[in-house]
């Protein structure tokens, strides 16, 4: 029983569920970038470029045989997956240094105080010294 009990505690524990809410809208925010990648960015790319289809490049390395289909190094839709992979990126990057500023912004601590001038330290022992005497 007490593996159970570790086990939930580990499970409920704060980061755990954030980590899972994190990975979930990662996977989500994945397929929006791909979707947005394929769908709005490569074809008005591909037809700045004399109508090309990124998608449809490829590298026949065995043609297809009857049943069989062709063995193909789809270089087209690597160039897709590469784009998805910079914009990702640098959506996280964009996060990461918005988070780090907010952390630098709590982290910073008020000045200390300017250190007193000789003319202050004078009137301060001064003031001291006629404590002492009266």
């Amino acid at each position: 029983m007490g593996m159970l009990k570790e086990f939930k505690a580990f499970a409920v524990r704060g980061n755990v569920m954030d980590m899972a809410v994190g990975i979930i809208i990662g996977a989500a925010f994945g397929k929006i970038v791909s979707s947005l990648v394929a769908d709005m960015v490569m074809p008005p790319l591909g037809l700045l470029l004399g109508g090309i289809d990124f998608s449809a490049f490829s590298l026949v390395l065995k043609a297809a045989e009857g049943d069989v289909p062709a063995v193909t190094l789809n270089y087209g839709l690597f160039i897709q997956s590469l784009v998805d992979f910079l914009i990702i990126a640098f959506a996280v990057f964009m996060m990461i240094k918005g988070v780090n500023k907010l952390h630098r912004k709590r982290e910073e601590t008020p000045p200390a105080p300017p250190a007193p001038s000789p003319e202050e330290t004078l009137l301060t022992e001064i003031r001291d010294i006629l404590k002492q005497q009266g």
